[in-house]
């Protein structure tokens, strides 16, 4: 019997030093070692032929027990917490019986991959009241009329009155009390939703485009994300054990997913496991997927670990796709080794190949993340250390295949959908911006009532807004009526700053944050407004701003053309350089910038942008071309607007002769001829006023 084994075995590790750990950690103790019958797993390595160098590739072989004089690596407090779990449930199920409002530090780990944070408000001093977020999980960001209502309800019943749309097309519910958990876990489980694998080690929610659009290149994406989503869902129980007392409630999958979830002739699962592609360890780390379909990128592709992209034929058929590897935002303050990154080229595959290839890419993870220091567990950092030529070369001895080079794709572009427009079915949808994706007050109240009213479903955008979808031609004006009433603007009376603006949760109840980010951007972002006035920038002219409250970039703030990091109380690490289509990686550009010196640094970046752009010139793109220094020097010698003659129609020098004179007495002040001349005209008028 030949498998793959699910430790940190092979890590090589992206750190200043390129460090190696050892290679004998035996990812299958636990639970499931009772199964290998007083076998033990015996490591072997072949040498990959990549340039890149020798690659440890895991094969594990049942053999009679030996003594064990290997030397067990360093693991994160994680891994053994995920090794003793018996697939994620002790010590969770003895905690949440307990009469504490909290729970202990191992079930705080597990209760991660239920869907579920614990917190406690920040805000408050003293004992400290504890509640949960919880975090749904919605491929393509889909929502169903009655999972919508029943999650309206149940942040009124059970949580804090509001429901968060977030950057991964879901929702959370903040404010839930464990003595309420079950019974709200319980209430999504039963409307056809899950929280199941919302956060923890393991595939997140796959991202697709939210657009309701009756394409096959759409609706293929679509299919192809929610596959996925149920290829890497866990399947040994433990959610609907903890939470519905073992009652599986799963829609029907395609033979398609069991075909590729069952199918180990490359070795990538674990035989007879209750997790054969997790086993007892899962992943080294959170897992993103996204896909999409050409020019769309509403999804932030680069930004996943997995980006998939739909390639059609002239007339319109899904024939395959195109798969990026190797993106990720988080990093952590002053530690350099660590960073954002964006996905790369890994190569094409035909259609009927998806499943499998993203399988042997997740496998490649598992067996190869780094499972010693959680901030580089990330696929990105062992993209990064072994170069993606050997990361290819790995992947293809789990898929069985070679990859074909990436087709060629068109230009990327950033799609809101919001507005009306057509499905191409003969309905309508209508897509809504929502000010941080934070449903509250009059905006959740009239939503409720248009969704109940009309049965509508919806769905969840990449960018924390919401699409009404399916809506009748009759249907338009009566809902457009109601949702002016409610305060839910068409886009075109939106501020175009707050359109693509982006900001996570922050105070007061993430454990993370740093300072404020939420809160804090419907005042940062009138500033932004006040600063593009006074430097004679157009209303309807914007830049992409994103702001977070910690470096883990839950916002995605590398990505904008604008990005404020938290790194203090009321400070932030300003970053430019991204552009308006989410293709490009901003740069640090300042450290501990005060809040309430913004101003000092962007009134000159937007006045200079507005000077001396290029012909529709985005203000990212302007900051890249300009480079760091000059941007440092603009804003480290600015001391103000200057007055324009122009602005007053003013023409300061009659002749040559005596613009040349004041030029030389000007460069004497470091100063130019314009600046000294409406001097002297101040004094003078000055000193005419006070009678001298």
């Amino acid at each position: 019997m030949t498998t793959s084994f699910g430790g940190s075995n092979t890590a090589i590790h992206k750190d200043p030093k390129l460090l190696r750990v050892p290679t004998s950690f035996n990812g299958l103790k636990s639970a499931y070692s009772s199964i290998l019958l007083g076998k033990r797993l015996h490591v072997f390595h072949s040498l990959s032929a990549s340039s890149a160098g020798p690659t440890s590739i895991i094969r594990a072989v049942s053999t009679p027990v030996k003594p064990d004089t290997s030397v067990e690596p360093k693991r994160s407090k994680v891994e053994i917490i995920k090794e003793h779990s018996n697939f994620i449930r002790y010590p969770l199920n003895e905690e949440l019986l307990t009469e504490a409002s909290n729970i202990n530090e191992a079930a705080t780990q597990l209760i991660k991959f239920h869907g579920s944070y614990q917190q406690y408000n920040r805000d408050e001093r003293g004992v400290k009241s504890y509640s949960f977020m919880l975090r749904t999980k919605n491929p393509c960001g889909k929502v169903s009329n009655e999972l919508y209502l029943v999650m309206d309800d149940l942040a009124d019943q059970f949580g804090i009155g509001t429901l968060r749309l977030t950057t991964r097309q879901t929702f959370q519910l903040h404010g839930v009390l464990k003595k309420d958990l079950k019974t709200v876990m319980s209430s999504i489980i039963k409307s056809m939703g899950s929280t199941l694998g919302a956060c923890g080690d393991l595939n997140r929610n796959v991202l697709a485009p939210a657009a309701p659009f009756a394409r096959k290149d759409y609706l293929f994406a679509q299919k192809t994300a929610e596959d996925i989503a149920a290829l890497l869902t866990p399947q040994s129980g433990f959610y609907y054990d903890m939470w519905v007392d073992g009652e599986k409630i799963m829609s029907a999958e395609s033979p398609e997913v069991v075909k590729a979830r069952n199918d180990n002739s490359h070795g990538t699962n674990f035989p007879d496991s209750p997790e054969p592609i997790y086993g007892t360890q899962f992943l080294p780390r959170k897992f993103k997927i996204a896909v999409t379909v050409p020019t769309d990128n509403s999804v932030d592709i680069f930004t996943n670990d997995i980006g998939v992209v739909v390639v059609s034929t002239a007339d319109g058929e899904p024939q395959g796709f195109n798969i990026y590897v190797g993106g990720g935002m988080g990093r952590t303050h002053r530690l350099e080794s660590t960073f954002p990154r964006l996905a790369e080229p890994l190569g094409y595959v035909p259609k009927e190949d998806i499943l499998y290839a993203v399988k042997a890419i997740v496998v490649t993870q598992r067996e190869n993340g780094r499972r010693d220091d959680r901030k580089y567990s990330r696929m990105k950092y062992l993209i990064s250390s072994w170069g993606i030529e050997k990361f290819r070369t790995v992947v293809e001895q789990y898929y069985g295949k070679k990859f074909e080079p990436c087709q060629e794709l068109p230009e990327w572009d950033f799609k809101s959908y919001l507005g009306w427009h057509e499905q191409g079915d003969g309905g309508l949808f209508c897509g809504l911006h929502v000010d941080n994706g934070r449903v509250k007050g009059a905006t959740k109240a009239t939503l409720r009532e248009i969704i109940e009213k009309y049965n509508l479903n919806v769905r969840i955008t990449p960018n924390q807004n919401i699409i009404l979808c399916d809506i009748r031609r009759a249907w338009k004006r009566p809902i457009t009526t109601a949702l002016a009433q409610g305060g839910l603007l068409q886009p075109r009376y939106v501020d175009p700053l707050n359109l693509t603006a982006m900001a996570c949760p922050a105070f007061p109840l993430c454990p993370l944050a740093i300072t404020e980010a939420e809160r804090g951007i419907p005042n940062i972002l009138k500033r932004v407004r006040a600063l593009f006035e006074k430097v004679g920038l157009k209303y309807n002219e914007s830049i992409v701003i994103r702001i977070t409250g910690c470096p883990n970039g839950c916002a995605r703030p590398y990505m904008a053309e604008l990005g404020l990091v938290g790194d203090g109380p009321n400070s932030y690490q300003v970053w430019l350089g991204g552009n308006p289509n989410q293709t490009s990686l901003a740069k640090q550009f300042k450290d501990k910038v005060k809040l309430h010196d913004l101003e000092k640094v962007l009134e000159p970046l937007f006045y200079y942008w507005k000077r001396k752009r290029l012909s529709k010139e985005s203000f990212g793109d302007f900051t890249i071309r300009t480079g760091t220094e000059k941007l440092h020097e603009m804003v480290d010698k600015w001391e103000g607007i200057p007055l324009a003659a122009s602005r007053y129609n003013l023409k300061l020098f009659a002749d040559k002769e005596t613009y040349e004179a004041m030029d030389a007495l000007a460069r004497l002040e470091d100063k130019s001829a314009h600046q000294l001349a409406m001097e002297v005209i101040r004094n003078y008028v000055a000193s005419q006023q006070n009678g001298k």
